[in-house]
């Protein structure tokens, strides 16, 4: 597999969040329905709204961030990386725990026991979809770029 960075347009990357999403939604709402004795609907509700927020919450924290490292003028290492995803962490649990607390009528330290346990479960799921996703995408995406490319280089002849 190649290891360069992709050059992923818009449509790949809205394409590439919104698969994303409605995959963590359909593996998340039964199995919290199961566990919490929560009618489908209501928990899939939830996660639907899970995951409009923390699609908006990574639009937004990553222009600050970027902005951030503009001004500041950091290099993304493993520091700034782990610092990244920990404020990002954090600020989806400040954001959600609140809902998750009213949506299902339980107390605020139950929903966030409910979120920390969804972190755990996006810890690995975003590491396999995204392997996934790279492999996928080498496989089926990548031979018609570079089938495209000797026509693209006939025609500047």
């Amino acid at each position: 597999m190649n290891s360069a960075p992709a050059n992923r347009g818009l449509a790949e990357r809205i394409g590439h969040a919104v698969a994303f999403e409605i995959i963590a939604v359909a593996i998340c709402a039964p199995v919290l329905a199961w566990a919490m004795e929560r009618p489908l609907a209501h928990v899939g509700a939830l996660t639907v709204m899970f995951s409009a927020i923390a699609m908006l919450w990574n639009m937004v924290f990553s222009l600050f961030f970027d902005k951030a490292q503009a001004r500041i003028g950091f290099e993304r290492g493993l520091a700034a990386r782990l610092l990244h995803a920990s404020l990002f962490e954090l600020g989806l649990i400040v954001l959600l725990v609140p809902l998750a607390a009213w949506w299902l009528s339980i107390g605020l330290l139950e929903a966030f026991w409910l979120d920390i346990g969804l972190i755990l479960f996006f810890l690995p799921y975003t590491l396999c979809f995204n392997w996934i996703y790279d492999l996928l995408r080498e496989r089926y995406l990548r031979p018609s770029e570079q089938d495209a490319a000797p026509l693209r280089s006939c025609d500047r002849s």
